[in-house]
């Protein structure tokens, strides 16, 4: 498999170009038009003919058929941006207020940078690649809106593949391959619980129901949950990220409200945690004469990396680039993805892609205004995705 990372080395200008276009003209969450439109372009100027449009919105899928027969492996790339100011300094740096501080430009151009190698080995392709590109990954509802609109078929995928380049795990170096068996990523719940009590004047707590002594207390105990309730093995986070509650300092509210988030790796201690929650604010509330509303938004669940696939994916992997250049990350991160969706479905595997040279300056973390990755890396991303296809005995 050689020759497809050298393949993809000679068309690493045309790589690089469709980044910065790309990072030139950022979009958010599912409003992203002119981005759908550039890739179909560009799909199309390569000879792409199987493209859909507006799935989930401006979602766009491109088919590359195979000439043997086979299954269906999808490529997935996210192309959403991020409400950020860019700070770079670069010369096709943004200048609409947003930015790509998170790599998704560079990942739907090394997707499409497997799509055009895909279309020159037809012939040796068993099966089809269906190429995603998804928006609003960022406030992760692009997945779903996609599978919602039907993605996952015509024709039907069997298993995906997908890559987050960057640095989000330091061990990952500039040119090195980040996989791992099992969880990678958290799934991501949010809460809103309204503390409902009887207002009145501070000078008189002993006529007032205070709905602010319930939310600290209910911030306190909802913690117990993790320290005393969970194992110590068993990971998990609950955070609160906003309290509101009272406009002045002689008045005792009728509402106060805490939102947050809620992080686990698999679906048991997800399900346990929410269940808990509901119980300990409802309990506390009670307890102190007043009333907890609680609304729970269960987003993404646990990105999960189907374990024979990830093996099969690593051992290609080291092929492709050395052994040496392969590594299997240590621990997941509580953050989230919500490619966690579609590999909820169908087997496959979530890598990284190391794309961060402090040497180049860029020591900056993901969602950083000075944010950016080393496009020299782009080769690699490309040739991961394009080979593992064609190396795919379907």
């Amino acid at each position: 498999m050689e020759h497809i990372l050298e393949e993809a080395k000679r068309i690493s200008a045309e790589i690089t170009e469709w980044r910065r276009h790309l990072h030139q003209t950022p979009e958010l969450g599912l409003e992203t038009p002119k981005t759908a439109a550039y890739i179909v372009q560009e799909l199309r100027k390569m000879g792409a003919e199987d493209i859909c449009e507006h799935i989930g919105g401006w979602g766009v899928a491109a088919l590359v058929k195979g000439e043997k027969p086979g299954k269906t492996l999808a490529i997935r790339a996210d192309c959403d941006a991020l409400p950020i100011k860019e700070e770079t300094g670069l010369p096709f740096a943004s200048k609409n207020g947003l930015m790509h501080a998170c790599g998704h430009d560079a990942h739907t151009a090394m997707a499409l940078g497997a799509a055009k190698l895909l279309l020159a080995h037809k012939a040796e392709l068993a099966g089809t690649v269906k190429f995603i590109f998804q928006p609003a990954e960022e406030n992760v509802q692009g997945a779903k809106a996609m599978i919602d609109d039907g993605v996952m078929e015509n024709p039907h995928v069997d298993a995906l593949i997908g890559l987050h380049t960057g640095c989000l795990w330091k061990e990952i170096g500039p040119g090195e391959i980040g996989v791992r068996f099992g969880s990678l990523m958290a799934s991501v719940d949010r809460f809103v619980v309204t503390f409902k009590g009887k207002g009145g004047h501070g000078a008189t707590p002993h006529l007032t129901v205070d709905p602010v002594t319930m939310t600290a207390t209910a911030v306190l105990e909802l913690q117990t949950i993790l320290s005393r309730e969970l194992s110590p093995l068993d990971s998990a986070v609950l955070t609160i990220g906003r309290i509101e509650g009272g406009r002045a300092f002689n008045i005792i509210a009728e509402n106060c409200v805490i939102e947050g988030t809620v992080r686990t790796l698999n679906p048991a201690t997800r399900a346990f945690v929410e269940d808990r929650l509901r119980v300990v604010v409802s309990r506390v509330a009670e307890g102190m004469r007043g009333v907890a509303e609680v609304e729970y938004e269960s987003g993404p669940p646990a990105l999960i990396n189907t374990a024979d696939f990830t093996r099969k994916f690593h051992a290609f992997a080291a092929e492709l680039a050395g052994a040496e250049k392969v590594k299997e990350i240590s621990e997941p991160t509580m953050g989230g993805e919500d490619v966690a969706y579609f590999l909820e479905m169908v087997p496959g595997t979530f890598f990284v892609h190391g794309a961060c040279s402090p040497e180049k300056g860029q020591v900056y973390p993901h969602h950083n205004p000075k944010f950016d990755v080393d496009e020299e890396t782009f080769p690699l991303g490309t040739a991961l995705f394009a080979g593992f296809a064609l190396s795919r005995q379907q």
